[in-house]
């Protein structure tokens, strides 16, 4: 395939959620004193949130304290040069409410990072775009 024969196809919100359901790793981008941070998480998404574990103390769990952060996952295929990339922005929060915290434990969201996750952090998707190379 000719890249310069490529289209470059702008996402639905809604759309840019069902390829999010698709793929368990994605980036979240974070301020971290004053400069831009990026960590690669494992997730899922519960409704239109993005929700992962971390560790008490970490990085995410102090940067996701009602601060704005983005998440980014994507999917590409070298050999055909086609793939796609969402973004989703939005408030991120530490889950404290004891039921939604029961109900996001039983979500099949297991760590992939090695130690404690016992803090479970929730990005509201307010703004979401995507694009679809094909």
């Amino acid at each position: 395939m000719n890249l310069d024969m490529a289209e470059l196809q702008e996402l639905s919100r809604a759309e840019c959620l069902a390829l999010l359901s698709t793929t368990p790793i994605g980036r979240v981008v974070f301020t971290e004193r004053a400069l831009p941070a990026v960590q690669v998480v494992n997730y899922m998404l519960d409704g239109d949130d993005v929700v992962f574990r971390t560790a008490a103390g970490s990085r995410l769990s102090d940067a996701a304290r009602g601060t704005i952060v983005a998440f980014e996952a994507d999917h590409f295929d070298p050999v055909t040069r086609r793939g796609w990339s969402v973004t989703a922005v939005g408030p991120a929060r530490l889950v404290e409410e004891p039921a939604e915290v029961v109900r996001l434990a039983r979500l099949p969201l297991a760590p992939w990072a090695p130690g404690h996750h016992d803090q479970l952090i929730s990005i509201r998707a307010e703004l979401v775009t995507g694009r679809r190379l094909s």
